[in-house]
């Protein structure tokens, strides 16, 4: 299997921009980390590989949150990817109930009425930029689309795939990005559009050991594709014990003290982005209650 990564590339001579993400292993540490099922690998896999595409749309070190809240069984994700390539984020239901067996990997009955958000924070602005739609396709990487054309007036399309062998474990994942820039030739736009709804199942290619240069030189020649940057895309979370500890330091002393006569001991603090598991002593905790 090729290894993960990203390549970012142009269509027309800069006329189109896009992104092809290979990310099996990026989806296979994500699953690990969260400790996810079938269906909950599928709805926070596809959702972590969009949070990965939003990536070639940032500048500087900004960073992004891309949310779904739903009133469906599911009830949606949280997912931040930052410039420097790295994407972490969680299910809001983990696990996700289910009322029979799955029979296909069609996630809209999961998913109910509700919002997509993608709050942007640029690099030295001090307010986010928050931008919602409604939900309207019950598919994470159309919805996606929808945001950016309705809230951001862009007309941008993504589109992402998951596979799975027969044992349940994840075989291919990858993602697909393209956006029309400025004054692009409305025939170079169409073609592209035709080209990028006849691309394969993204997981299904990987699987089988595709490769990302085979689908942008193929699905879009003619169009002069040229890949301008190769990159790194890592599903990873900067937190840390010492970072913790600080949060705990900054609770109120009634939560601190009503945790040390609880007396469980240690304390137990979970990440909710990565599900890393940090443990204070009673001890520990109550040194930090007395400042």
């Amino acid at each position: 299997m090729h290894p993960d990564g990203m390549s970012v590339f142009l269509l027309g001579g800069g006329q189109l921009r896009g992104a092809f993400f290979h990310g099996t292993r990026f989806v296979s540490r994500m699953r690990a980390q969260h400790r996810l099922g079938l269906l909950e690998t599928m709805v926070l896999g596809q959702a972590s590989l969009c949070g990965a595409l939003l990536i070639p749309t940032m500048k500087g070190r900004d960073r992004a949150v891309f949310r779904y809240d739903t009133q469906g069984p599911a009830a949606g994700f949280s997912v931040e990817a930052n410039s420097e390539g790295y994407v972490r984020g969680f299910l809001l239901q983990d696990p996700i109930p289910l009322q029979k067996p799955l029979e296909s990997w069609d996630l809209a009955p999961f998913f109910g009425p509700g919002l997509v958000s993608v709050i942007r924070f640029p690099e030295g602005v001090r307010e986010p930029v928050t931008g919602s739609v409604e939900i309207k396709h019950r598919n994470i990487a159309r919805d996606l689309t929808e945001y950016f054309l309705v809230s951001e007036q862009t007309e941008t399309a993504f589109n992402t795939g998951i596979q799975f062998d027969h044992e349940g474990r994840l075989a291919g994942a990858g993602g697909l990005y393209l956006q029309v820039m400025p004054g692009a030739d409305p025939e170079l736009v169409e073609a592209a559009s035709r080209a990028f709804a006849a691309a394969p199942s993204l997981g299904q290619w990987f699987a089988e050991g595709g490769d990302r240069e085979d689908i942008i030189f193929g699905l879009f020649r003619g169009m002069e594709p040229a890949v301008v940057l190769e990159r790194d895309i890592i599903f990873d979370c900067p937190c840390s014990r010492e970072n913790f500890a600080q949060h705990l330091k900054n609770l109120g002393r009634d939560e601190l003290q009503d945790m040390v006569s609880d007396g469980k001991d240690p304390v137990e603090i979970v990440c909710h982005n990565c599900s890393s598991v940090y443990q204070f002593t009673l001890g520990e905790i109550s040194s930090f209650i007395e400042g």
